[in-house]
């Protein structure tokens, strides 16, 4: 069974514009294609173990009564310009170990931006919850990533 989901897209924007939208916490809610994430706060993340807050609504994929509630991200991977990762943890709970990431390549056009959802390191007893994401939802995201940086 496939545990990560890995799509690359093609985007005519700038790597370091589009780095700079996706360590930002307010630009993870801007480009969600889940409808979850509602808003967030903290500053923009520069090392490992930075973290965010996000204030998240489940209703948005009907899949489990959770409701609205805060999730901390906590920044997995981080190289300034090329590669940004995270894991989410609930508030007052350890890190789920699922990780989603970006990593930015500049290209003829623009930048190729792979984003991964991997939910290989979820402990057993949680393995049946994911994916929560598709990967069409991934892609989804990097289609709203495109029209938020791309110039007409």
């Amino acid at each position: 069974m496939t545990e990560r989901f890995e799509v690359a897209r093609l985007i005519a924007a700038d790597r370091a514009e589009i780095f700079a939208l996706l360590r930002s916490p307010a630009g993870h809610v801007a480009i969600d294609s889940s409808g979850m994430l509602q808003s967030a706060d903290g500053p923009a993340v520069t090392a490992v173990g930075d973290e965010f807050v996000v204030h998240m609504d489940r209703e948005s994929l009907n899949d489990r009564p959770m409701g609205k509630y805060d999730v901390r991200v906590i920044i997995t991977a981080y190289v300034e310009g090329d590669v940004i990762e995270w894991t989410v943890a609930g508030m007052g709970y350890p890190p789920l170990e699922h990780r989603y990431g970006y990593q930015l390549e500049s290209v003829d056009g623009g930048t190729r931006v792979t984003s991964y959802y991997d939910w290989s390191r979820v402990h057993n007893k949680l393995r049946g919850v994911f994916p929560i994401i598709p990967e069409a939802g991934i892609r989804a995201t990097l289609g709203i990533l495109a029209r938020t940086v791309e110039t007409p």
